[in-house]
């Protein structure tokens, strides 16, 4: 038999309309409708939370009581979120999986190109937090819709927010080091917004525009006692208090889904 020529084909997983086949092998390009993204072959989203378990944590634990309104369905563009990190006693790479507020899940967020040495740093040493990280935030099917990369850093964090294409929407800049932690939030050289601690701690956070309006806000959720001794597990609700238009909308999501590796590696040096 003759290996098939490098072209479009199927997709043999069945969640695409094709996918690439390089001559050799399936690649993680694939294309629906016309949209190209990346997805690879048997990438499962991260699986943490129960439907009842989320309800619980967006109507008690953040508060919000009566759910909001839907949004369509996206990852991207849901009125609220919740990012749950995948509890692990030796955390070696950030996972996390997105559900909307009644519980249904949107997609996933995982640290990717690590290799065997870079995870044996991040085991023995706590260098790992100076080093660059990488995110891919996923949709349910598995394809990349967004990739946040936080560049090798010393002091302060800042987060590169792309689109699968590598298209840069904007970035994260964190403004200070010492006291309540404050990001701006930037796109193509412009301050459209801040990201806010409301203590040292950062804990919770207020996102604004740029006339200094709350269009978000991003709050811890606690999960008792257990698990906060034995996994560095964090899980947050996020509220988006209206539409927003691009790229403020994006980098918003963004932020949300970055906030905990951009600072929780930090804590590690800051105490």
């Amino acid at each position: 038999m003759t290996t098939p020529a490098a072209g479009w084909y199927p997709d043999p997983s069945g969640q695409f309309e094709q996918r690439y086949w390089d001559g050799s092998a399936w690649s993680e390009h694939v294309v629906t409708q016309g949209n190209q993204s990346r997805a690879p072959l048997g990438a499962a989203p991260v699986q943490v939370s129960t439907p009842e378990k989320v309800i619980r944590q967006v109507q008690e634990q953040a508060g919000l009581g009566v759910p909001a309104s839907s949004g369509s369905g996206s990852l991207l563009d849901e009125p609220v979120l919740v990012v749950n990190q995948k509890a692990k006693i030796l955390e070696l790479t950030n996972e996390y999986a997105v559900y909307d507020q009644q519980g249904q899940q949107l997609g996933s967020v995982v640290q990717v190109g690590q290799g065997m040495v870079r995870k044996a740093v991040r085991l023995l040493t706590s260098y790992d937090q100076f080093l660059s990280h990488k995110l891919e935030v996923r949709d349910q099917r598995g394809a990349v819709v967004m990739n946040l990369v936080r560049p090798a850093k010393l002091m302060k964090s800042r987060v590169i927010v792309s689109l699968p294409d590598g298209r840069e929407v904007g970035q994260l800049r964190q403004e200070n080091a010492i006291g309540k932690i404050r990001f701006a939030i930037e796109s193509g050289g412009q301050r459209i917004g801040s990201i806010n601690a409301e203590n040292w701690r950062a804990w919770n956070f207020s996102i604004k525009d740029n006339t200094e309006t709350e269009v978000a806000r991003i709050t811890k959720t606690w999960e008792g006692l257990a698990k906060q001794m034995f996994t560095t597990a964090d899980n947050y609700v996020v509220q988006i208090h209206r539409r927003l238009e691009d790229p403020l909308r994006l980098l918003v999501v963004a932020s949300a889904l970055t906030v905990d590796t951009a600072l929780k590696q930090d804590s590690r040096g800051l105490g």
